[in-house]
Formats: structure tokens, sequence, C-alpha cells
């Protein structure tokens, strides 16, 4: 596990459209995961310790964050050969253990977390109702993996800031997590 932290918002970027088979077994592209007022891509795995210390909180935010017109979908990118733990199969068992409200979509050549500039697990990217950039921050602080406040997410805030503005905070700190594992 390497930790890794992500580059800062470049606010206004175009989210790249992408083709992606969902743990339902069809597949999605970002037409049908993009909310009214924003959409939140997440790139998440099923092993890393980061993801896991937020996930029950994480999932709660992303239904929250429908009564604002934002769709949430999470994509995991890691190389599934030497990290079994992120099969497709066992994204099947980590989506319905933590409930998931969201799609939750395999992007097994990795093209896709390249596209989007993905570094780690968890590496978020908040986009307005125009589908530009506007968030590239982090979930919420977090201390040995532990959230340091109660109250809302850093994420949820930011989301909520969106759908009502359609622009992100202007300060944001970058989220960090594992590294992608990346296919060698």
């Amino acid at each position: 596990m390497v930790l890794t932290k992500t580059p800062i918002c470049n606010f206004g970027e175009k989210a790249p459209d992408f083709d992606l088979r969902g743990i339902d077994g069809k597949n999605y592209n970002l037409d049908d995961c993009a909310g009214k007022n924003g959409t939140l891509i997440m790139f998440i795995c099923n092993h890393c310790p980061y993801v896991k210390a937020i996930i029950k909180d994480l999932v709660k935010d992303t239904y929250d964050l429908k009564k604002f017109g934002i769709n949430s979908v999470a994509i995991m990118s890691n190389d599934t050969k030497n990290y079994p733990e992120d099969s497709f199969e066992n994204m099947k068992l980590f989506a319905k253990q933590n409930n998931f409200s969201f799609l939750y979509l395999l992007d097994e050549t990795q093209e896709i977390a390249k596209k989007y500039g993905a570094v780690c697990t968890p590496d978020f990217f908040g986009y307005n109702h125009e589908l530009k950039l506007q968030y590239r921050g982090r979930f919420k602080e977090l201390k040995d993996l532990i959230p340091l406040k109660n109250g809302e997410s850093d994420l949820k805030l930011a989301m909520k800031l969106i759908a009502k503005s359609q622009n992100g905070p202007k300060e944001q700190v970058p989220s960090m997590g594992c590294n992608i594992k990346w296919i060698k």
C-alpha cells in the first residue's frame, strides 16, 4: 500500500465518457450516470483500508445527495489478477454488504482511471450539471483511519454546494488513500 494524495481540482474540466460493466451485468456510460444537478464519480475498491474506513458514511452521503439531484457512481480500476479481493465477484459482495444505492462499475482495462487521472482509492470527482469538474477533494479528515469530526463530510458539503450553485468550494483538501494498483 502506497499512500497517495490527489492533485488539485482542475475546475471546469469536462468528465470523460465511459462504457463500463456494472455488477448487475449491464453496461453504463456517463449519460446513464449523470444527475440533474450534478454527478459524483468515485474511484474505490474493495480492499483499501481508506475506503473501508469511510464506506458506511459514504453510502449514506450518496443516498442523501440524491435528494439534491446528485447521482453517484463508483468505479473499480485495480488490477484484479494481482489483487483478487477486488475481483468482479468480490465487487458484488462488497456492494451487497455495504448496501450500495449507486452503480458499481469495473474498469478492467484501467483506461477510464487514466482518462480521469485517478490516482488513489478513494478518489472523488464532483461534477456540476454540465459535467464540468468542481470538486477533487477528500471525503472527510481522518486520523489513523478514523474520522476526526462528526457532522457532514467535506464531500457532501461540496456536492450540496455544486447542486445549489453549480460551483464547488474554492478551498479543497486532497483525498488520500492507497494508490491504484496498475496492471504491469
